[in-house]
């Protein structure tokens, strides 16, 4: 009897490689997805005007979406933890769908609230399963997997607005239904991953009667939990000064050096670019010399850049964003591949409980800095940020997991 064992053998090589075509097509997802979350701020224009709202009015579509997008991240990580949804991708995809026609079709405030709450439902269910999926397809290299699929996401934010500079400035409201073309395709596409992650599941059942499937022994509890509240306080810190860039930092290009908006936008762009390099970059490194050293550098790496940024003039303004973004982004990739390696078994509640604090952080923080950046201005702002990094020595009190990290499939 030596087909069980045969087949055992198979499929081990074949969880063991690398899924470039299902990595490339998740990354493809969540570019679509992203889009989408970056898209409904670059309405807000839009909408208070189409409807007469008030600034407090538009904070609620906000806390609408963000509601349903970061808290429920774990809850659907979990369910899926305890029962596999291979086809919940296409689903969440179907609510941002929904989300898009409401906010283009809406005749009442209550409908925009539900229509902003509907795309953060539908990205509340993509993130942690295709998270997921990015694990399952990682082969050995879990790090660059996970970055792969992140970059889509940071493609995707900055693709929103530019598409909305170009289709809704000339056609208006109507035109956001075009939007909704987006999400359909996303729908079609993960269609296609949820064949593949069934198969998945199927036969990593089929391992399991085989015989029994190695995994990595859970660490201590205690040092778990302590592991995981570094890990989101590093989440906290990396978040809160991104968004010190990410949403003023075109309004500190015009304010202190009197650039014009469009080129203030060039130099977003540079950025972005940035960010997303890193990401891609970071993985990459971890899976050659551990999580733990990226994490380290990611965020602590950053801080004589930070510190030099206040005092800087343009050119440098310039060297040293791109710098800082390249560097401070190649972390949450890692570290959440970090706590996955941490806690085996629970992929779906570690990607939505750090994907969803990540994204929650991000709203956050943009609120506090633009509350002291009314108080005391933008000059001051980047001046109290440039110390947040510092935050990254704290990274040394994270667990050894044993030099080069090894991955076993989800």
């Amino acid at each position: 009897m030596t087909a069980p064992a045969d087949t055992e053998q198979v499929a081990v090589r074949r969880t063991d490689t690398t899924v470039y075509g299902i990595l490339l097509t998740i990354s493809f997802a969540h570019l679509l997805n992203d889009t989408i979350q970056s898209l409904l701020p670059a309405l807000y224009p839009i909408l208070r005007e189409s409807f007469s709202l008030t600034y407090t009015q538009v904070g609620l579509i906000t806390l609408a979406f963000h509601a349903t997008a970061s808290l429920l991240q774990p809850v659907v990580g979990l369910a899926a933890d305890r029962r596999p949804m291979p086809y919940s991708l296409t689903t969440g995809m179907g609510f941002t769908f929904a989300g898009v026609l409401m906010l283009a079709f809406a005749t009442s405030y209550p409908f925009l609230l539900l229509a902003a709450a509907m795309i953060g439902l539908g990205s509340s269910i993509f993130h942690p399963e295709s998270a997921r999926v990015a694990r399952m397809a990682a082969g050995g290299k879990a790090g660059l997997a996970q970055s792969v699929f992140q970059v889509g996401g940071n493609l995707g934010h900055s693709i929103g607005p530019l598409l909305a500079a170009f289709v809704i400035v000339t056609t208006g409201r109507d035109g956001i239904a075009w939007f909704a073309l987006i999400p359909l395709l996303g729908m079609l596409v993960l269609f296609r991953v949820g064949g593949w992650y069934s198969a998945h599941v199927k036969e990593r059942a089929a391992r399991k009667k085989a015989g029994p499937i190695a995994e990595a022994a859970p660490a201590p509890q205690k040092a778990v939990v302590g592991a995981v509240i570094i890990l989101l306080t590093l989440i906290f810190s990396k978040q809160l000064y991104m968004s010190s860039l990410t949403s003023y930092y075109t309004f500190y290009l015009i304010d202190v050096f009197g650039l014009p908006v469009a080129t203030a936008q060039i130099y977003l762009f540079l950025y972005l670019f940035a960010i997303a390099a890193g990401t891609l970059i970071g993985g990459s490194l971890s899976d050659r010399f551990g999580r733990k050293a990226v994490i380290w550098f990611s965020i602590l790496g950053a801080l004589p850049f930070a510190l030099a940024l206040p005092y800087a003039d343009l050119y440098w303004t310039a060297i040293l964003t791109i710098l800082i973004g390249l560097i401070m982004s190649s972390s949450l990739a890692v570290i959440i591949v970090f706590a996955q390696d941490l806690i085996p078994g629970r992929i779906g509640l570690i990607s939505g409980l750090f994907l969803g604090f990540a994204f929650g952080m991000s709203g956050i923080g943009a609120l506090l800095i633009g509350a002291v950046a009314d108080a005391k201005g933008l000059e001051f702002v980047y001046y109290l940020c440039s110390f947040i990094p510092a935050v990254g020595i704290i990274a040394a009190f994270l667990p050894s997991m044993g030099g080069k990290a090894k991955t076993k499939a989800a």
